[in-house]
């Protein structure tokens, strides 16, 4: 099974000014030297608290933000620096799904020209044609045709969802980043939304880049887990590895604090005590020490707190970004 989408290195810094001239004074890393593959047909989940970088990795990779460095590769191409004309073709090919529907949705279009705009942009489709392809996308994510000619806040939150899949759709993509797909619905709504993306995948063969602090969900929808923590990846594995034998102690703390609906269940919640790292630092200070330590349960070493720990394979198919977990050795 080939890569369709592989993010090598990718850092986003903002520059942080200060002082009586307002100047630049250091930067802060939302996204600091992550790496990952995301196999063609598969849902990749990206974990980790509000903060940690999730979002703006979603928004580098469709070039929605400019990288500070490193390199994205979609289907082999590198897509890091494409100009805008040939960004036109690739955002028909990458979509996003966002995590407020409502604000999404342009409260002065109908549901009709919403679906159609992409149509209109990437394909110059218009009139019947177009309409009758509008139509079939509203049915195929669960709309009416009474709704075409409707604006979005006369719909629920679910269904202005359903509207936003729908327009994501139009241009037959093979990615689409969901940030947060159904963080702002009701919970029965969410399985809803949830079951038709699901179905959405199978039907249409898609890829998912599944953005998300939800373990639940993540569990539910993602074939592997990559963990995040201040802009750093910490943990990558199959999802039932992560779940069954997490490795590195945030990964265990977040997993623990996950309700058991065994009462009888001896889980013990890790509760994380400290104060987060912060990712505003001089330059010479950038990267000093494992980001976690400060707040890590796990018996610490001397280098947690001199030198990061890099992302390591320490069983097959496991990266763990942790001092207490040596490498795999790959005689």
């Amino acid at each position: 099974m080939s890569h369709l989408l592989e993010v090598k290195d990718l850092r986003k810094f903002f520059p942080v000014h200060g002082g009586l001239f307002n100047r630049k004074t250091t930067d802060f890393r939302a996204v600091d030297g992550v790496s990952f593959v995301l196999q063609e047909g598969k849902t990749l989940g990206l974990v980790g608290e509000s903060g940690s970088g999730k979002t703006t990795i979603g928004k580098c990779i469709l070039r929605l933000m400019e990288p500070s460095a490193g390199r994205i590769l979609y289907a082999g191409a590198d897509i890091t620096h494409l100009k805008q004309r040939d960004l036109r073709r690739l955002r028909s090919e990458i979509q996003m799904i966002y995590q407020a529907p409502a604000a999404s949705l342009n409260g002065r279009m109908t549901v009709g020209q919403i679906i159609g705009e992409p149509l209109w942009i990437h394909e110059s489709l218009k009139g019947d044609p177009a309409r009758d392809r509008v139509l079939e996308l509203m049915n195929v994510v669960g709309l009416k045709e009474e709704h075409y000619y409707r604006y979005p806040h006369e719909f629920s939150g679910g269904q202005q969802q359903r509207i936003g899949i729908a327009r994501a759709l139009a241009v037959q993509p093979r990615l689409i980043v969901l940030d947060e797909p159904t963080s702002a619905l009701d919970v029965s709504v969410q399985a809803q939304i949830l079951n038709l993306l699901q179905d959405l995948q199978d039907q249409f063969d898609l890829t998912y880049l599944f953005i998300s602090h939800d373990l639940g969900v993540v569990r539910y929808m993602c074939d592997e887990v990559a963990l995040l923590y201040l802009g750093k990846l910490v943990e990558v594995a199959a999802t039932e590895v992560i779940f069954e034998s997490p490795k590195h102690p945030y990964t265990q703390a977040l997993i623990s604090a996950i309700p058991e609906p065994d009462p009888d269940s001896q889980r013990e919640e890790i509760i994380l005590h400290g104060e987060l790292s912060s990712t505003i630092s001089p330059l010479t200070l950038a990267g000093s020490g494992c980001p976690f330590a400060p707040r890590c349960h796990a018996e610490k070493l001397t280098q947690c707190e001199t030198v990061p720990p890099p992302l390591l394979e320490v069983e097959r198919a496991h990266q763990v970004a942790c001092h207490l977990h040596p490498q795999l050795d790959s005689a």
